[in-house]
């Protein structure tokens, strides 16, 4: 898979889960595997999880209920604000402990009873944070991107998901145009 951690965000990232969503779109949660994987890449989990069908289809609702509060032109649709409001109370992480272990004191957290909704809680979480805040959420002007990304620049006048990915593209045509068009003219 070619996941893509370009949003600047936890909850952005699970929503370019969906690609090329300016067309017909192309899933990248495929099934129990694929949710694992990125998972793990994202870092909510370390090593294997069990992950179900069904965990693949919540995602799948929590991260549609993301973009839709984070892109609403107003107030975002009650369904949407609950889905995401329930899905960070659902399951809280553990509380932190403190341990002595060779003579120190050390912070330690518990493995949680399921991992995968804790990491659909902290994703949530981190929707309602980026909601409430005020950085700006964009979509990549890439005409063949899409990629949702925060905008916490100085000016709010970020344009591309990433100078590596789009931004450079972009720079490139630029440049080319400018250089071609010159050409021509002499």
């Amino acid at each position: 898979m070619e996941w893509a951690f370009d949003g600047g965000r936890p909850c952005l990232d699970l929503v370019n889960t969906l690609r090329s969503r300016y067309a017909e779109g192309v899933e990248l949660l495929t099934g129990p595997d694929a949710l694992a994987e990125w998972l793990s890449l994202a870092g909510f989990t370390t090593g294997p999880v069990p992950v179900t069908a069904g965990n693949v289809l919540a995602a799948k609702a929590l991260r549609e209920a993301v973009d839709r509060v984070l892109l609403a032109d107003g107030l975002p649709a009650e369904m949407d604000v609950d889905l995401v409001n329930n899905a960070a109370a659902a399951a809280p992480a553990p509380p932190p402990r403190l341990v002595t272990a060779g003579g120190r004191l050390r912070r330690e957290v518990p493995a949680a009873k399921d991992p995968v909704a804790v990491a659909f809680a902290a994703l949530a979480a981190d929707a309602i944070d980026l909601a409430a805040s005020d950085a700006a959420v964009r979509i990549c002007a890439a005409d063949d991107c899409g990629i949702r990304f925060c905008d916490a620049s100085p000016r709010r006048n970020r344009q591309w998901c990433s100078m590596a990915r789009c931004g450079n593209r972009a720079k490139a045509r630029a440049h080319y145009a400018r250089v071609s068009g010159r050409d021509v003219q002499a």
